[in-house]
C-alpha cells in the first residue's frame, strides 16, 4: 500500500500519456525545438519477448512497443546520460499456457470447448525507464536502472483448433487479477550512429521485482522481457546541419582572415 502511494503521482504522469496518440505528431511538431547539445527527444520503439516466473507451462510471447524519450547529458564534456521517457504501448505477458476453469455462465461449455487449447496472457502497460547510461568513445554505451509500469489491460485469450489452426477463440478480462503497479530493474547496451544523427539501436532486459498477481497464494509470478530497440531523434538531423553550416562558415572566416594577414606581411 505505502509503495503505491509512493508511486501514484508518477502513475498520474503515465495516465497523461494515454491521450496522447497524437505523439508521433508533437515529435515532428517540436522535436526540432527540444533537441539540443544537452537534451536528445525521440521515438523509442521495438520488439520485446516476455515471459511470466513460475507460471508453467508457458512460452515466451512476442509483443511491440512505441513511445517517446529524453537523453539528458548529467555533466558537460563526460560521458554520462539519463535516460528516461515513456513506453505508451508496451506488451508483455506470455503464450502456451494451460487452459483453467472459466467461472462465466457458459463455463461448462467453454471448458470443454477449450480442454485441448492453449492461452495466450496479454499484459498492456504504460512503461516509464529511467536509466543512468554512459557512452563509450566508440558510440558504445550501457545503461542501468529502475522501470516503473501501469498495467491498463490484462486479457487471457484461449484458442483451440477445431478444424483449422486457432479457430475458435474466446477473450476473458483479467485485469482485476492483477496489480496495477510493477516496479523492476532493466539494463541494457546499445550503440549510437552518428551518421544517422545519433540514432540507437541495442537490446535490454528487464526483470520485474513485484509479484503481478493480487492475492497470490503460491510463487510469486514477475514479469521479464528482452527488448530490442531502436531509438529515432527528431529534429537532429535539422540541428547537425545547422551546426555543421555553422562550423563551415568559422572555418572559411579563420581562412580569409589568414590570408589577410598573410598579404599584410608581404605588404610590409
Amino acid at each position: 500500500m505505502k509503495i503505491q502511494k509512493i508511486l501514484m503521482p508518477i502513475m498520474a504522469i503515465m495516465l497523461i500519456s494515454q491521450v496522447m496518440q497524437g505523439q508521433v505528431l508533437i515529435s515532428l511538431l517540436f522535436g526540432d525545438k527540444l533537441n539540443s547539445p544537452t537534451l536528445k527527444f525521440g521515438l523509442d520503439g521495438g520488439a520485446n519477448f516476455s515471459t511470466i516466473s513460475n507460471l508453467s507451462p508457458s512460452k515466451y510471447r512476442t509483443g511491440f512497443n512505441l513511445g517517446f524519450y529524453f537523453d539528458f547529458l548529467l555533466k558537460k564534456d563526460k560521458p554520462w546520460y539519463l535516460h528516461t521517457g515513456v513506453l505508451v504501448k508496451s506488451a508483455l505477458g506470455a503464450r502456451g499456457i494451460s487452459p483453467y476453469h472459466l467461472t462465466n455462465s457458459d463455463s461448462t461449455a467453454l471448458d470443454s470447448l477449450f480442454i485441448g487449447g492453449t492461452v495466450d496472457r496479454k499484459l498492456s502497460y504504460f512503461n516509464v525507464p529511467v536509466l543512468i547510461r554512459y557512452k563509450f568513445k566508440n558510440n558504445l554505451f550501457v545503461e542501468l536502472g529502475p522501470m516503473i509500469s501501469l498495467l491498463y489491460k490484462a486479457n487471457d485469450d484461449f484458442s483451440t483448433q477445431v478444424e483449422n489452426e486457432e479457430d475458435l477463440t474466446f477473450k476473458n478480462d483479467v485485469r482485476d487479477l492483477y496489480n496495477r503497479i510493477d516496479v523492476g530493474g532493466m539494463a541494457g547496451i546499445g550503440y549510437a550512429i552518428d551518421a544517422l544523427n545519433g540514432m540507437n539501436f541495442g537490446l535490454r532486459y528487464y526483470y520485474g521485482f513485484m509479484d503481478i498477481l493480487k492475492n497470490n497464494a503460491g510463487d510469486p509470478q514477475r514479469n521479464s522481457s528482452f527488448y530490442l530497440f531502436a531509438s529515432i531523434p527528431i529534429g537532429a538531423g535539422e540541428k547537425a546541419k545547422a551546426k555543421n553550416a555553422e562550423k563551415a562558415k568559422e572555418k572559411k572566416m579563420r581562412k580569409e582572415q589568414k590570408m589577410k594577414e598573410q598579404q599584410l606581411e608581404k605588404q610590409k
